[in-house]
């Protein structure tokens, strides 16, 4: 279940700052909509990774479509892997 507090509640934030645990971020809501995230920085951190991860994979994906694909015995060699 979402731990939903109003923005109010940072005035005693110490108690807000306890209800965060990895993978359940603490939202608050300001006049009854929500507007903020609170999340452990181990969490922020992979997020932030699997973002960069998934814009990486999308640029290649682009070229590879673009400018074709490579096999992967022609990867094995550039990368100097070789399966005898």
């Amino acid at each position: 279940m979402p731990n939903i507090k109003p923005v109010s509640d940072l005035r005693n934030y110490a108690k807000v700052l306890r209800d965060i645990t990895v993978g359940e971020p603490v939202f608050l809501t300001k006049n009854g909509r929500g507007r903020y995230a609170i999340v452990d920085i181990d969490e922020y951190e992979k997020t932030k990774a699997v973002i960069k991860l998934m814009s990486e994979l999308s640029k290649g994906e682009q070229s590879g479509k673009e400018k074709g694909w490579t096999n992967i015995a022609d990867v094995e060699k550039m990368l100097g892997i070789f399966n005898d």
